[in-house]
């Protein structure tokens, strides 16, 4: 259904406790600069049978929002440049709203283009002068959905995740919450980074976003068709692939098999799969380190004479490339310069169509159904619409034993992709 919001307010939430002047410029890491110049988006729906304290709730999330943000207080400063963030105290956008329906209404059957109003801000703003914002919508049965986006030259998905249950283990009056890493920077020093365009592949029009749910019995039958592929090929790795390994082998496959039918291949195929770097280091980061601490580990599928890789040979491919993202890698990204010369290529490459990528990302296990502000867990977790197309996007499911793959893909392709019948033949419910 379409949703129809009302904003009630609009207000920036400060830190509780003054930036120190030392603190003041928070310089970002190579990593920070390069990454996109656009904002992530999480929304959390919370069920309420309690109409009458919409105003208390929104009050006890602004003073736990404003106790977070002394911890993380880049997140209330302004970007100055690709370089720095001013730490202004200026804050964080707190806006409030209602909407026309109940909340069983978009859990049933959501809608994920619909889903960004309940966000508060385009995506792909780059007028938008904040680090983070939230929109907490309330429905007409005292459902409450919290819509947050954080700029992503501050943080990648682990990051913000950590940020969100920081935040809601404030609002429960938890004590002794653990304070963010902040010094990425010593770590990736800046560079500089003339000549790079981290908006390449932002686009406005013609993506469609999709949610594709599939249950833990599908998930075992896919990872059954991705070991079974590897067995009758007596593969040196037959080991069973993950759930994200074996869908993410199984969303490109069928994404391959409906839009390439008889166009052919425009240009090279490249999978992009995020890999956290806090556990390549030796010894490992604590989880706690904020800012971009991934990359992606890329390689390319087979499309020879027509013939797409199966199954498990692109798992032993995607085993192959995360593996190359081991300390070596590390020590070469820190020096920037090779890395920063292989976006500007890529980059450059994608523009001219001479290479299609799909990216992979997965919030599967990262704790995202423990934001709890005092209310209770989540009842369901989600996206939106994305800025860029060929993304998919995992998320566990509340039972913890199933997937949900968010895609975004061009309109046209996305109409070939959810005809597909195998996939639809291992898709829990429709889309």
């Amino acid at each position: 259904m379409a949703l129809e919001i009302e904003v009630l307010s609009k207000q920036n939430i400060k830190p509780s406790v003054p930036t120190p002047e030392h603190l003041k410029n928070y310089t970002l890491s190579f990593l920070d600069q390069v990454a996109p110049g656009i904002f992530i988006p999480l929304i959390l729906y919370y069920t309420s049978d309690d109409q009458a304290n919409h105003s208390l709730k929104s009050d006890h999330l602004k003073k736990s929002l404003s106790e977070a943000l002394t911890k993380f207080y880049p997140l209330a400063g302004r970007f100055v440049e690709n370089g720095h963030v001013e730490c202004n105290d200026e804050g964080a956008q707190f806006v409030e709203a209602n909407v026309n329906c109940n909340l069983k209404d978009v859990i049933r059957d959501p809608i994920p283009n619909e889903l960004n109003k309940l966000l508060p801000l385009e995506l792909d703003d780059a007028n938008a002068d904040l680090n983070f914002a939230v929109q907490v919508t309330f429905f007409k049965c005292g459902g409450i959905a919290i819509g947050a986006v954080i700029y992503h030259k501050l943080a990648d998905g682990l990051s913000f995740v950590n940020f969100m249950n920081s935040w809601a283990a404030i609002a429960r009056g938890e004590q002794n919450v653990p304070s963010p890493i902040l010094d990425l920077a010593t770590l990736f020093p800046p560079q500089d980074i003339s000549g790079f365009d981290d908006r390449t592949r932002v686009k406005t029009e013609n993506i469609v976003c999709k949610r594709f749910q599939f249950d833990a019995s599908n998930i075992a039958a896919i990872k059954n068709k991705c070991a079974e592929d590897n067995k009758n090929k007596g593969t040196e790795d037959p080991t069973q692939p993950t759930r994200v390994e074996a869908l993410s082998a199984f969303m490109w496959n069928r994404y391959m098999a409906a839009t390439r039918k008889n166009t052919g291949v425009p240009g090279i195929n490249i999978m992009l799969l995020p890999v956290n770097l806090r556990t390549r280091f030796d010894p490992p980061l604590p989880k706690d380190y904020f800012g971009n601490l991934y990359r992606m580990a890329i390689f390319t599928p087979s499309m020879q004479n027509g013939e797409r890789d199966d199954y498990g040979d692109l798992i032993n491919k995607a085993r192959e490339a995360i593996r190359g993202v081991d300390t070596n890698y590390v020590e070469k990204l820190r020096k920037g310069e090779d890395h920063l010369m292989y976006m500007k290529q890529m980059c450059q490459k994608s523009d001219l169509g001479e290479i299609v990528t799909m990216s992979f990302t997965s919030l599967s296990r990262f704790g995202v159904y423990d934001v709890n502000f005092g209310w209770g867990n989540p009842v369901w977790i989600g996206s939106a619409r994305l800025t860029f197309s060929n993304v998919i996007t995992f998320f566990d499911n509340k039972e913890g034993d199933g997937i949900e793959a968010w895609i975004n893909l061009k309109e046209d392709e996305m109409a070939q992709f959810e005809a597909d019948q195998e996939l639809l033949s291992f898709v829990s419910s429709p889309v």
